[in-house]
């Protein structure tokens, strides 16, 4: 499905006033953040932002409903399957050997940032035999050319295995594609795995068909849908990539990394270009949301939970709450050590009953206000791993963990129950 597909199912705001590529995407993105928010005359082509913010539109576009999706993503890492290979694939409806990738709708996004950015780009590669699909910024730096930060995971792995033969990484970079591909790029699998298959699952479990791929000069699969596609290579040359701001909404600093040479651009009739707003409502759930799915999964082999999340109010990243059917023999503690260990960027959790919302932070809150006592019910972790992205931490962080469940220690559970009218 593309991007014009998306844009006219969902409630969106149109801006049709003169755009500039620079910082007008985000003030606009930041007054209306659960909102798609459409610049039809954007400078070099059609752009859309905030399109994923919210589990409703995720869920729609999938077929299930928002409490859903957790599990959809988990059941299709369990049991992935093949993509439907295509010849005719929109994606190749139009060509391009001589271009200026200065002249696409690729925003700058704040003014520290050391340059405009393509933020919601998956990068598709493929080496030995492994396919990978991941997220990855990356900067522009010239007429042809892109500084890509890659962290090590499973594409720094394969530029690495390229770069020892003397070789550069062919990569495609897609931008404008549906949240089965999206969801699956920013799952953490091991090596082997191959991302689009669990793409393929989720809108296979979830629309009842699976995702289309098409090949690339025999070298690549990439999503047959994608509005756009950048092919090219990571060379051995490195430049200057950032500042640019991340999911914390704090700077992360310059560093030296690989030039992207891009060779030809394709693109579909009318493509929309898909912004996504750095440290927004977009970029916490396409990142949080796929942590949650292992957090539930492992923590379930402890308890019955109904439903984990990353809060927004902690970057969708570094707070979350898990809410369980509390039984007997549950080991808070050992519960809340599970989470930190399933998610290990986190620095906190609460863990509430299931008949707090998850979703409102008001009733978390309220669980932590009228079922929590710091002297028994805080757990403190000192000197443990936490997140890179943090500015609080330095090599180490501590953290901490709440139980806000009714006290089973002797308390009437009747005095901790919320009134109501049924």
């Amino acid at each position: 499905m593309s991007m014009n597909y998306f844009v006219q199912k969902f409630q969106k705001k149109v801006i049709e006033q003169r755009i500039f590529k620079e910082f007008d995407v985000s003030r606009f993105a930041r007054d209306h953040p659960e909102t798609p928010i459409f610049f039809p005359e954007f400078p070099g082509g059609p752009l859309v932002v905030n399109l994923w913010a919210t589990r409703e539109r995720v869920g729609k576009a999938l077929d299930v409903k928002p409490s859903e999706i957790v599990d959809l993503l988990a059941r299709a890492v369990e049991d992935p399957s093949e993509p439907k290979l295509i010849d005719d694939a929109p994606v190749k409806n139009n060509i391009v050997h001589d271009f200026d990738l200065r002249k696409l709708p690729i925003p700058k996004y704040y003014p520290g940032d050391g340059g405009r950015y393509i933020t919601s780009g998956v990068v598709c590669s493929e080496y030995e035999g492994k396919r990978n699909l991941s997220f990855h910024r990356m900067m522009l730096t010239g007429r042809k050319e892109f500084t890509i930060r890659l962290v090590p995971r499973d594409l720094h792995n394969m530029y690495q295995k390229a770069q020892e033969y003397g070789n550069d990484l062919d990569i495609a970079v897609a931008i404008g594609l549906c949240p089965a591909v999206l969801l699956a790029a920013a799952t953490s699998t091991d090596y082997e795995t191959d991302e689009l298959t669990i793409a393929s699952a989720l809108r296979e479990k979830g629309l009842g068909s699976p995702i289309e791929v098409t090949r690339l000069d025999e070298k690549l699969l990439v999503p047959a849908h994608a509005d756009y596609i950048l092919q090219g290579r990571i060379t051995s040359r490195e430049g200057d990539e950032g500042p640019f701001v991340d999911i914390t909404g704090t700077y992360d600093h310059i560093r030296q990394q690989p030039v992207v040479e891009i060779d030809r651009i394709l693109y579909r009739d009318d493509p929309i270009f898909h912004a996504l707003l750095p440290g927004g409502y977009e970029h916490f759930l396409l990142m949080g949301l796929p942590r949650e799915s292992v957090m539930k999964k492992e923590l379930s082999k402890l308890a019955h939970v109904n439903d984990v999340r990353l809060t927004e109010g902690g970057c969708s990243w570094l707070h979350g709450v898990v809410s369980i059917k509390k039984g007997s023999d549950y080991d808070i503690n050992a519960l809340i050590k599970a989470a930190f260990e399933a998610h290990k960027s986190m620095k906190r959790v609460v863990i509430v009953d299931d008949d707090v919302n998850i979703y409102d932070d008001r009733q978390v809150e309220w669980a932590i206000a009228t079922r929590f006592q710091a002297d028994k019910d805080l757990l403190i972790l000192e000197d443990q791993e936490g997140s890179s992205l943090d500015p609080s931490a330095h090599d180490l962080t501590s953290k901490y963990g709440f139980d806000a469940t009714i006290p089973d220690d002797g308390f009437d559970v009747e005095t901790f129950k919320r009134a109501d009218l049924k």
